[in-house]
C-alpha cells in the first residue's frame, strides 16, 4: 500500500520550522537557557528533514532520515575545515545559517533530536 504524501504540507512544515528557528535565535533572551542554547540547531535539523522529505516525497521514512542525518552531520564536520573561501561564505547571513561556524559535539545531539522529531511527525501525519 502506497501512502500519498502532500508536498504542500511539507512546505508549510519547512516554513513554520524555519520561522520557529529564527525566532528562537532572535528571542533567545525570553527562553530558558537550555532551550535558547539548543533549540536553533534542533529546529535546523528538523527543517532539513522536512526539506529532504519535500524533495524525495516517495522515499521511505528511513531513507529520508538517513539522508537528513548524513547531511546534518556532514555540515557539522565541515566546520572543522576553516579555509578562507568557506569562511567567507560563513560570514554571510545565509552561509552562517546553513554552514554554521564552529564544530560542537552537542550540535550532533541536537541534529539527531531534530531528525527524530521529524520521523515522529512524519509517522503521526501518516498514521
Amino acid at each position: 500500500m502506497s501512502i500519498k504524501r502532500n508536498r504542500t504540507l511539507y512546505l508549510i512544515l519547512i516554513i513554520t520550522t524555519m520561522l520557529l528557528g529564527l525566532a528562537s535565535r532572535k528571542f533567545s533572551y525570553l527562553l530558558p537557557s537550555f532551550i535558547a542554547d539548543y533549540s536553533g540547531d534542533t529546529l535546523w535539523a528538523l527543517m532539513v528533514y522536512f526539506l529532504i522529505r519535500f524533495i524525495f516525497i516517495e522515499y521511505s521514512v528511513l531513507q529520508v532520515a538517513v539522508i537528513s542525518i548524513s547531511f546534518a552531520f556532514l555540515i557539522e564536520f565541515s566546520q572543522l575545515y576553516q579555509a578562507g573561501w568557506i569562511n567567507a561564505i560563513r560570514d554571510t547571513r545565509i552561509g552562517g545559517l546553513v554552514l554554521g561556524y564552529g564544530f560542537l559535539w552537542s550540535d550532533l545531539i541536537c541534529y539527531t533530536a531534530g531528525i527524530l522529531a521529524g520521523i515522529i511527525t512524519d509517522k503521526l501525519i501518516h498514521k
